[in-house]
């Protein structure tokens, strides 16, 4: 319940950024972004590992109709999991991810930018990348994913150039699961499992209004 406060207290506040001076001429952009993740799995008890290297990438959406303000929509397929220190496992997440984000700029022609807010995903599949292990008990070698739907948060900084209509625009972001892969009950291995990823993304945008 606290997660789902948290995330409507995350729109609100966004929304009451984005109600100040509205522009006369709302710009509206369509493009697409790809990139780069490293991802891990907040496990408790805890699990040796490194940070998984992956791809992300799909639609981007962005609305201003405010002054230094908007929301930005995205539609992305993201890889997500964990590598496990011991070199003998691991497994690849795919999502298909919604982030729904408050985009707050600085700046005219090029700009500096936040955003953030919150996002929902659904596992698509999941993948054993390695798996040297032989007889092994441990839960998280052993066990698929018992929840599909994730949601979170993310946020992160970037530059944007522009060139005419069209923008090119590098971001960096932060996304962290509110929601565990594997049932947390008391009677339950894990008491949490949640994605933990970084990305530096790539994008290119087209200014349609």
């Amino acid at each position: 319940m606290k997660h789902i406060i948290l995330i409507f207290l995350i729109l609100v506040s966004g929304f009451e950024i984005y109600a100040q001076d509205r522009l006369i001429n709302p710009e509206v952009y369509l493009g697409a972004n790809f990139g780069l993740t490293e991802s891990r799995i907040m496990f408790n008890p805890s699990v040796s590992q490194g940070m998984l290297m992956g791809y992300n990438g799909g639609l981007v959406f962005r609305y201003i109709a405010e002054k230094n303000a908007g929301v930005q929509l995205e539609l992305n397929y993201s890889q997500r999991g964990w590598t496990e220190s011991s070199g003998l496992y691991t497994k690849q997440l795919n999502y298909l991810e919604l982030p729904f984000m408050t985009h707050i700029y600085m700046g005219k022609k090029n700009r500096f930018f936040i955003n953030i807010g919150p996002k929902i995903s659904y596992l698509l599949s999941e993948n054993e990348l390695l798996n040297l292990t032989s007889g092994s008990t441990a839960v998280e070698q052993t066990t698929n994913l018992q929840n599909r739907f994730d949601y979170g948060l993310c946020g992160g900084i970037g530059l944007l150039f522009s060139l005419g209509k069209n923008v090119i625009q590098l971001d960096s972001r932060v996304n962290y699961s509110l929601n565990d892969i594997y049932s947390n009950k008391k009677s339950d291995y894990f008491s949490n499992s949640n994605n933990l990823n970084v990305s530096v993304n790539l994008a290119w945008m087209l200014k349609i209004k």
